[in-house]
Order: structure tokens, then C-alpha cells, then sequence
């Protein structure tokens, strides 16, 4: 089977790593994917160093037409010489920019749906004037919002897979990564790894850590780098106010890492209080794997991922509960230990990439199928 990827590239979170993760482990199955992207940017270099060699199709502009004709014509040529299986086109921007040419490519067109739809933004009204052959939907919660897009299209649930085996028998590094955080040894170390957008909940973290400053031992370790003028307005929001509560000592600010599972590890706890349902979360999968316990609201696909065995879950915009369950893991090792160990478990039945890539080529074999027995047209 062989797959085409078509994404933007230009912006790196959730649906960039499950890209990467997607391509770590084609080999398991037999599946030969490519990926057709606008804008050069970390994915496309991280491709390249896994041995992939992504397509640049050329920098779209909506407000400028002729870049989406010159991107239409790049992937056209691309579509025919590949001659794949199925096509995915990954969010609405994607969809509306190149789904009509995938189908005018006479290539099955596959619509990942990475986010929650509500069918107001223009993107979203764009990318409904072309209907693919099947969704896939990264969790329950983002399939219950489908029909906001398409009617009667067919629909997977996904859940994105994720890197299991990421402890070593030496786990030196841990104290040297540490060390280079400037964090002791024996500090609890809460991390929270998103993109600085509100509804993440970095308020909420940071209102609840407050509470805690006469806590002795905890830590905490912010990682993401702002890469919009809106997230780096709310990123100096935020420096603010840790300042405010003086605790820029104890909160700290990391940047943008390519290291997650190997600063997932390092740590000791997970949270991340959203206050708007999340699509699916698989920063929280990757928390999981590194057997660190959760603390979050739950809100929307994060609870295909996690249950009271593995998490703490707390109301949204609640720093004051909030506080309350980071204090309890911060003074109960045990607790956090067998959290941890139960979403470690809990992970590899909802995320194994064995099992999921499996899942994918099945996919794209129905999709393949479909396309052939009702014929592939425009619209």
C-alpha cells in the first residue's frame, strides 16, 4: 500500500508528532508513505533525518491565489507520478485547499479530523465543499462533531500511536537532564508540554502552583515555544505573572524541545488543566508511557485515554481542587507510582503502534476499495 500525506508543515504540535510517529514506524506493516508539504519547518527537517524526503509543494498564501494554483499544480504532478492508494488530507486547511484536487486526481481522499468541528470557521465551510471518501477521527469526542463538516461519510476512530519503550536500563540521563534544567535530584518534577494557547489551562497550573510556594521539593517545568504573536503574548502573560507570585525559581520556562519523551521521563507528575475539551491529547499518551500520573479536567477525547486509575481529574477552572490534587502527589510517592504504572498499562491497550499502524493500512485498503467500486469524482 502507499500512502500521501498532505499537510501544511509550517507549525509544530499534536498532529506534526503523530506525523513523525506515523513514519518511526512504518516498518512494522506494509505501508510506503510520503508526505507532501507547503512550508518548510521542523516536521519537514525531521522527516529528513528519519530518512524520509518530504515534497515542499510550494508556501501557500490564501489571500493570494496564484500560490494555491502553483501548490495545486506541484501536488497534481506529484499524485500522478506516485500513484497511491489513498490521499490524506490532514485538518480543514489542508481539506480546502487540496482536497478537490486529490479527487480530481481520481485518488481515494481520506479527511483526518485532528480537532473538534463546529462548522463556522471559513476554513471549515471550505473544506465541506468537498466530501471525502473517509474520516478519520482522532477520538470519540472529535467524531461526534463530524456531521458539522459531512453527512453520511464514513468514519474511523484513531487513536494516535505512540513510542512505548522509551526507558533504558541506564538512566543516567535522567540526572544529567536534570542537571541541565538546574533541578535537584530528588525535586518532584509536574511538566506540562503544550502549545501556548489559553484553553491548555497554563492559568489555571500556574494559579494552582501559587497555592503551594510554602511546599517545599516540587518543581515545575513549562515546555513549548510560542510560534504565533498570540502565543507569545500570552507566553508574556504568563512570565508575568509566575514573577508576580515569585516563583521564578520554581517554575521555569523551557522552549521548545525535541526531546518530550526524554523530558516526560525526567519528571514525576503531568498536568494539564484544560478548560475546553481537548481533541484527543497525545502529549497525554506520551505522560503515560513514561508512567507519570495525570492530572487534568478530562474534558472532550483525552477521555478515550485515561480513567480514575491513572488520573486525578479535576473541574475545570478550579485552581483551588486543583492545588489539592498536585499536593497530594507531590507528598505521595506510592500514589504517584501506582498511577503511573496503571497508565502504562492503560496506554498500551488504546496506543500501541503495532497495532495502530495495523489499523491504518486497513484503513486505507477500505478507502482504496471504495473509491474503485463507486468511481472517483469531483465534488
Amino acid at each position: 500500500m502507499r500512502l500521501l500525506h498532505i499537510h501544511s508543515g509550517n507549525l509544530y504540535g499534536g498532529v506534526e508528532a503523530l506525523i513523525l510517529t506515523l513514519r518511526r514506524f512504518q516498518h512494522l506493516v506494509s505501508l510506503e508513505q510520503d508526505f507532501a508539504l507547503c512550508f518548510e519547518g521542523r516536521l519537514a527537517n525531521e522527516l529528513r533525518e528519519m530518512g524520509a524526503q518530504p515534497a515542499l509543494i510550494g508556501e501557500v498564501k490564501t489571500r493570494n491565489p496564484w500560490t494555491i494554483l502553483n501548490a495545486r499544480k506541484h501536488l497534481t504532478r506529484l499524485l500522478r507520478e506516485g500513484r497511491y492508494d489513498a490521499a490524506i488530507c490532514h485538518m480543514p486547511w489542508s481539506q480546502a485547499l487540496f482536497g478537490a484536487t486529490v479527487r480530481a486526481s481520481r485518488t481515494p481522499l481520506i479527511f483526518w479530523m485532528h480537532d473538534i468541528a463546529r462548522g463556522r470557521h471559513w476554513l471549515e465551510r471550505w473544506a465541506a465543499l468537498t466530501k471525502p471518501d473517509r474520516a478519520i477521527c482522532n477520538s470519540g469526542h472529535t467524531a461526534s462533531t463530524l456531521a458539522y463538516l459531512y453527512r453520511n461519510v464514513p468514519y474511523e476512530v484513531f487513536h494516535a500511536p505512540v513510542e512505548l519503550d522509551t526507558r533504558t536500563a541506564d538512566e543516567s540521563w535522567r540526572w544529567a537532564l536534570r542537571a541541565s534544567m538546574g533541578t535537584a535530584d530528588d525535586a518532584v518534577v509536574i511538566v506540562q508540554a503544550s502549545r501556548f494557547e489559553g484553553w491548555k489551562g497554563h492559568r489555571d497550573h500556574i494559579e494552582a502552583l501559587g497555592r503551594l510556594r510554602d511546599i517545599a521539593g516540587w518543581e515545575c517545568w513549562i515546555v513549548g515555544g510560542a510560534q504565533r504573536s498570540s502565543e507569545q503574548r500570552y507566553l508574556g502573560q504568563l512570565e508575568w505573572r509566575v514573577a508576580e507570585l515569585g516563583l521564578d525559581e520554581r517554575i521555569r520556562f523551557c522552549g521548545q524541545r525535541s526531546d518530550i519523551p526524554a523530558v516526560l521521563r525526567a519528571a514525576d507528575i503531568y498536568c494539564q488543566p484544560n478548560t475546553e475539551p481537548e481533541p484527543f491529547g497525545i502529549i497525554f499518551a506520551e505522560a503515560m508511557a513514561a508512567s507519570l500520573p495525570i492530572v487534568t479536567t478530562a474534558l472532550g477525547g483525552v477521555a478515550d485515554l485515561i480513567d480514575e486509575s491513572c488520573a486525578l481529574i479535576a473541574p475545570p477552572r478550579d485552581p483551588e481542587q486543583l492545588a489539592g490534587m498536585l499536593e497530594q502527589l507531590i507528598q505521595d510517592r506510592a500514589l504517584r507510582l501506582q498511577l503511573g504504572e496503571a497508565g502504562a498499562h492503560r496506554v498500551k491497550m488504546v496506543c500501541d503502534p503495532s497495532h495502530q499502524l495495523g489499523e491504518l493500512v486497513a484503513i486505507v485498503q477500505r478507502s482504496a476499495g471504495t473509491g474503485r467500486r463507486e468511481g472517483i469524482s469531483p465534488g
